[in-house]
């Protein structure tokens, strides 16, 4: 389904917040935006509840996914965020889905990654799902949204396959050489988050996979390099126990993680003007082999009201 520009706006998010809220009969008149990425995240603080409402059609099958995770996650007492009470989940409007979990209150101090390295010990350390997860395949990821790409310039879309194609056989060689178990799949600072008793939960799931371990712990070295350094790394490894930037499949792990960060953009160029310009930024420095260029997180480039 091709999307209209427009359509996946905060204000067009909001619309939507507006719908479920009256749908699940809940006060959303103090909702605040926590997130405008490929999910519109908002905080219901009186209500009790954070609302993810997925903004690219592609994706959805992803929504169904994190609604069973979180269930299970609740049977496992595992260190994540939970489904809120009571609401089938995914909870539909229209040809949109959304996920309803429980609201946490931040507390300080914010997590950082020494907890993320806790954190990821023990997620790992539980027993693989007894759910139908995909398995960790991100060049299919990267595909995927190279399908939903209405912004997308013919040569820039030939690059991005060319570099899947170069990729993958690679990966796939990698990933069967490791016994597999529980991927967040997106492992970093801004998915965790502290609540009242000081324990640390991992939110945002729609990368959670069967895979290989390793890769969760790439995401804050690959990050410092393209983002600035910030000391993170070091904390990760020492609290996890492992310095991933000394694994032999860093650097093929590092190529992969950087093809997703661009890969992200993709189904958003054509309703986000900020996005797009990054996305240019990032895929330059790709193609010319420029390390030296600060990438911009996506969540803070400025939004479309």
């Amino acid at each position: 389904m091709t999307s209209t520009p427009g359509r996946f706006t905060e204000v067009a998010m909001r619309r939507v917040l507006a719908r479920l809220s009256n749908q699940l009969s809940v006060d959303d008149t103090d909702a605040r935006l926590l997130r405008l990425t490929n999910n519109a995240v908002f905080a219901l603080p009186s209500a009790g509840l954070v609302v993810r409402i997925t903004r690219t059609h592609r994706l959805q099958a992803r929504v169904h996914k994190v609604a069973a995770l979180g269930a299970w996650f609740e049977e496992v007492d595992a260190p994540t965020i939970r489904l809120a009470d009571g609401i089938g989940q995914p909870v539909v409007d229209g040809d949109l889905l959304a996920t309803v979990w429980r609201y946490v209150a931040p507390h300080e101090p914010p997590p950082n990654a020494a907890d993320l390295g806790v954190t990821l010990r023990v997620f790992h350390s539980l027993s693989v799902p007894p759910l139908p997860l995909p398995e960790w395949d991100p060049i299919g990821d990267a595909r995927s949204r190279l399908d939903d790409a209405e912004g997308l310039a013919d040569g820039d879309r030939e690059y991005l396959l060319s570099w899947c194609d170069r990729l993958e056989p690679r990966l796939q060689q990698f990933a069967a050489s490791v016994e597999p178990g529980l991927v967040h799949g997106d492992a970093h600072e801004g998915n965790l988050i502290r609540d009242v008793s000081g324990k640390v939960l991992m939110c945002d799931f729609d990368a959670t996979c069967i895979g290989p371990w390793q890769v969760d712990l790439v995401p804050p070295p690959a990050n410092e390099a393209r983002f600035g350094p910030t000391g993170g790394h070091s904390k990760l490894a020492a609290a996890y126990g492992y310095d991933i930037t000394r694994d032999p499949s860093w650097r093929l792990l590092q190529e992969a993680r950087e093809l997703k960060m661009i890969a992200a953009a993709v189904p958003l160029l054509a309703s986000a003007p900020g996005v797009a310009e990054e996305f240019r930024l990032r895929l330059r420095s790709v193609r010319t082999g420029d390390t030296g260029v600060r990438w911009t997180p996506f969540g803070d480039l400025p939004r479309i009201s």
